[in-house]
């Protein structure tokens, strides 16, 4: 590096800061840009008064133009007369012309099937065996329809229903409210059984649902959208029978049929031509594939299968052969799981006594994550899996405890 050029870099800068950290000579004025800025946006906007100046006379010469308030159509003198005279003809009263009401005879019997019963036969056999079922769980109310099967005060409906409910209650046709008691439940097959104090109930007829074919008539008798509608009867036509219909992680074979059924029917009957109890209905399509805007796809549960399960809640209050894990839990809120950095799955709340999760260790405040390799995310997913399994078969689980996780096998009990 020569000498001159030495000096250029190291000359004296009265402007450089003396700590080194960069120039510090004024900076150049802005002034001259804004100045150029405002006087661009002074002149767009003069430009905008003026056109908008301009379209304000444009619009008044139009109003004002007498052969432009028409530019479609021009009337002479006489045609405009002719008009309003045509106009005035048109809410001229017509004189003493009214509708009338002819004398209807009475409603001609309808019946759907050779030897069966006339629709209104069929609803006046079956009516008095409805009930309307209203329940208060913790989550809110809900409604549903039941149907009595004994005059001792037995009714079924559907357990999703009655899940959860704190207090149940009943009404009848004669406008009688009763208090109800669960006294079984079948999840799988999604019955209930319901216990009233009464002794002079009109129980239903039910018929054998094997006998059915598809084409074959069929009624609803419920409370579509609540007890408000209660005692509503929809007809139409068995569309399948022994349809497999997969729903909450179980498979159920029921009757599908095309008579409408809306939220409030569940657990309400479905009636063959002969007033007979052939179905409790449970489902609607609609009601889990609500954005497919289907119609005309509604599902009971047949009356060989409400037989054969009832039967068992009534005699000794459980299903045989239903699994059971040997523990009651509890779905953790997310917020619980951040809070104490807890893992997802399900919180056991209390463990059988006796059962094979008791021996195997399992206690309150463990959580099951796993069965097998399914992750159990919430009580929901826990019951899909368990569904599965018959009582007796031995499964894998993975258990979190203080910070640890735990495999272990177990054997399900039956569930009573």
């Amino acid at each position: 590096m020569n000498e001159n050029h030495w000096k250029t870099e190291n000359s004296y800068d009265p402007y450089r800061s003396v700590y080194q950290t960069g120039s510090t000579h004024p900076r150049k004025s802005k002034s001259g840009l804004i100045a150029v800025l405002l006087a661009v946006v002074i002149l767009l906007g003069g430009v905008v008064t003026i056109l908008g100046l301009m379209n304000v006379q444009l619009f008044r010469k139009l109003e004002n133009s007498p052969e432009q308030k028409d530019p479609y159509v021009q009337f002479s003198p006489d045609d405009t007369t002719q008009t309003q005279a045509t106009t005035a003809q048109q809410h001229t009263p017509a004189g003493n012309t009214q509708i009338e009401i002819e004398n209807t005879p009475q409603g001609v019997p309808n019946v759907p099937q050779e030897g069966g019963l006339s629709l209104q036969e069929i609803y006046q056999k079956a009516i008095d065996s409805v009930v309307s079922i209203s329940c208060a769980a913790s989550g809110g109310n809900s409604t549903g329809t039941g149907v009595v099967i004994s005059t001792d005060g037995y009714l079924i409906t559907n357990y999703h229903v009655v899940e959860g409910a704190r207090e149940i209650s009943v009404l009848l046709t004669d406008e009688r409210t009763l208090s109800a008691t669960l006294l079984g439940f079948d999840a799988l097959s999604d019955l209930a059984v319901l216990q009233v104090e009464a002794t002079d109930l009109k129980a239903a007829e039910f018929g054998d649902s094997a006998a059915l074919q598809v084409g074959d008539s069929v009624v609803a008798i419920g409370d579509p959208l609540g007890a408000e509608l209660r005692g509503t009867m929809t007809n139409g036509i068995v569309s399948a029978i022994n349809r497999d219909v997969s729903t909450g992680g179980r498979t159920m074979t029921l009757i599908q049929t095309n008579a409408a059924l809306n939220s409030g029917n569940s657990g309400g009957p479905l009636l063959n031509c002969y007033g007979q109890v052939v179905g409790i209905n449970t489902m609607k399509i609609g009601d889990y594939m609500s954005s497919a805007g289907v119609e005309g796809l509604g599902f009971a549960i047949p009356s060989t299968t409400v037989k054969e399960i009832v039967d068992q809640l009534l005699s000794q209050g459980y299903v045989s052969g239903r699994p059971s894990i040997g523990f009651t839990g509890q779905t953790i809120t997310s917020f619980d799981r951040l809070y104490y950095h807890l893992p997802q799955g399900v919180y056991i709340t209390q463990v059988e006594t006796g059962s094979d999760a008791a021996k195997k260790g399992i206690s309150t405040g463990d959580i099951l994550t796993h069965i097998g390799q399914t992750r159990i995310a919430d009580m929901d997913s826990l019951e899909k899996q368990l569904f599965a399994y018959n009582a007796g078969a031995t499964i894998p689980v993975t258990i979190y405890r203080s910070g640890k996780t735990y495999s272990l096998k177990i054997t399900l009990g039956e569930a009573k």
